[in-house]
Formats: structure tokens, sequence, C-alpha cells
């Protein structure tokens, strides 16, 4: 069973930066996506950067030029460094790992960090 653990979240003024961090426990085989998505109030869960085992990343439109997403491959943490915040991207931000343990699918979400930005 893999764990999920999201840090670094807090409250900050618009225009600041926060570096989001995730770090993982347990065991898997094979990692296929690691992510972030984010939710806030009254809204649906979205994808805000994603990055995949090939190398590639994905950004929301929104977040696009803003946002980075990282990781250490050594270590298994994944990263979401968030420069020039809006208050729209106020939410509770979620780690996800999409992967396999042996022949099982891997689907783990951690409990996630909140972000708050004031105008």
């Amino acid at each position: 069973q893999l764990q999920l653990v999201e840090s670094g979240g807090g409250l900050v003024q618009a225009g600041g930066s926060l570096r989001l961090s995730c770090a993982t426990s347990g065991v898997i085989s094979v990692i296929n996506t690691m992510g972030w998505y984010r939710q806030a109030p009254g809204k649906q869960r979205e994808l805000v950067a994603e990055s995949s085992s090939d190398g590639s990343t994905n950004y929301a439109d929104s977040v696009k030029g803003r946002f980075t997403i990282s990781r250490d491959n050594a270590k298994y943490t994944l990263f979401l460094q968030m420069n020039s915040l809006k208050p729209e991207d106020t939410a509770v931000y979620y780690c996800n790992v999409r992967g396999h343990y042996l022949a099982n699918p891997v689907d783990a979400w951690g409990r996630g960090t909140l972000v708050t930005v004031s105008s």
C-alpha cells in the first residue's frame, strides 16, 4: 500500500509563491504518473500538473507558466513550485500517484494541503 503526505500549503498574498511537497512511503512496482490536483470550495477536483514516467509533463491551462512540477525519483518525492499565485488558486491540493504493485493497479491519494491566496 502506498501512502502520500502533502506539505507546504499555507496562506500567501497574491503574487507570492509556495512550494508543495509530496512524500511517499510504502510499496509500488511501477509508477506511471505522479500529479497534483486541487479542489476549490464548491468545485470539482481538477488536474493541476502531472509528471509521467517518460519525463513528459502536463499542466492545466490556468497554471501554465506559473507552476512547475518536479520529482525526485530516488526519494519518490513530488514537488509543485507555485509562483505568481492568484486568489483563484485557493484550494486544497492533493498529490496522486498511479502505477502498479505487481499485477495490481495503484491509484493513491494524499489527504491534501490547503493553499489560501489572499487578494
